[in-house]
C-alpha cells in the first residue's frame, strides 16, 4: 500500500539546531510527491515528503500484532540525512516495530513513531487474521546429568599442580622472575 509522509519542520529550540524535523501523518493511498508543501503556520510548515510502499510479510505477523497491541498503534518512518535540495531521504515505512528497533542500532537513520489511521490499522489487522499462525513453544530438554561419575581432579591437566589451579596472577608473576 502507498504511504505519503508527512514531515514538519520546526524552529529548533537552540541556536545549534536551527530546524526541527519529525514525522507528523502518513497518507494512505497517495499519490507520488516530492516535497510538496500541506500548511505553513508561522514558521513551522508541514511537507509531504514522500510516497513509499508499505509492504506487510506473512513472516512478520508477530511483529505486527506486536505493534497493534501497543497503547497507540503506529507505523515507523525510516529517514536519513539527504543533500541540500532534499533535507530528509524517506527511506522506507513499516509495522514492525522489530525492524524499526534494527534501524535504530547503526545510528545513521532517523526512526520516527506515527499513529497509523484507524483505516490502515483494519487492513494490517485483516492480514495478520488471514496469515498469523501461533507457533507452539517446544521447551528444550536438557542432557541428562550423571551424578555417579567421579571427579578425578579439578581444572586443566596441563597444570601440573593444584595449587597452580588457585594462584593469584602476582604470584605466577614472581614465580616466574
Amino acid at each position: 500500500m502507498p504511504l505519503g509522509v508527512v514531515l514538519r519542520k520546526a524552529p529548533g529550540i537552540t541556536r545549534w539546531v536551527p530546524w526541527c524535523w519529525t514525522a507528523t501523518a502518513v497518507l494512505p493511498g497517495a499519490g507520488p510527491a516530492r516535497w510538496h508543501e500541506l500548511r505553513r503556520e508561522g514558521d513551522a510548515v508541514e511537507y509531504h515528503a514522500a510516497t513509499v510502499v508499505l509492504e506487510l510479510h506473512g513472516s512478520d505477523t508477530e511483529a505486527y500484532l506486536h505493534g497493534l497491541t501497543a497503547a497507540i498503534p503506529s507505523v515507523y518512518v525510516v529517514m536519513r540525512e539527504g543533500d541540500d535540495d532534499m533535507p530528509l531521504d524517506v527511506l522506507l515505512v513499516t509495522a514492525s516495530p522489530y525492524e524499526a528497533q534494527d534501524y535504530t542500532d547503526s545510528g545513521e537513520e532517523i526512526v520516527e513513531k506515527v499513529p497509523m489511521p484507524h483505516g490502515l490499522v483494519a487492513w494490517v489487522r485483516d492480514f495478520i487474521e488471514e496469515f498469523h499462525h501461533d507457533e507452539i513453544f517446544v521447551k528444550r530438554k536438557r542432557d541428562k546429568l550423571r551424578v555417579d561419575l567421579v571427579q578425578d581432579g579439578v581444572g586443566d591437566p596441563r597444570i601440573d599442580k593444584e595449587a597452580d589451579i588457585y594462584a593469584s596472577p602476582t604470584l605466577k608473576r614472581r614465580r616466574l622472575q
